[in-house]
């Protein structure tokens, strides 16, 4: 896809004040305006249930109903930067932080920081932590140059 018809389509697949993008069709007599109207609703809906799993905590605290409304606007101006969802969301805190209608709660933003370092944690690469007792038995000659390497979560 042209690099030009694909920001039409991005465009219109977040603003839903703008027509479809040029070219559509749609099989069996449907309309393509219709057809994307769907696609539209899925994609936004479905970002919104990603960042409902991501952020529990905050969906808690606000309910669900303003929950939704504030990741729809998140969703608008900030696209998943992988194709991993569990990884979508990590500017959420900050958009709270500036989002008008959340002023109200000023805790807010710091529990979707939080909420998404837990994540992150989660999902990090295993690794084996170094027991005490290894570090004990290490030669004190070695200590002097060794990097001390922070477990990935």
């Amino acid at each position: 896809m042209h690099e030009r018809t694909q920001g039409e389509f991005v465009r219109a697949l977040l603003n839903p004040d703008l027509p479809p993008p040029r070219g559509l069709v749609a099989s069996h007599g449907a309309l393509p305006a219709g057809r994307f109207a769907v696609y539209r609703n899925n994609v936004i809906g479905g970002l919104v249930d990603a960042l409902a799993q991501r952020f529990p905590v905050c969906l808690r605290l606000v309910g669900d109903a303003f929950f939704r409304a504030t990741a729809q606007c998140y969703v608008r101006i900030a696209l998943p930067a992988s194709p991993m969802l569990f990884e979508y969301g990590e500017s959420f805190g900050d958009f709270l932080a500036t989002f008008e209608p959340a002023r109200e709660l000023p805790y807010l933003p710091d529990v979707a920081r939080l909420e998404y370092a837990v994540g992150r944690a989660y999902h990090a690469a295993d690794a084996t932590p170094l027991s005490l007792e290894e570090l004990r038995s290490a030669p004190v000659d070695l200590l002097d140059g060794a990097t001390v390497v922070f477990h990935p979560s």
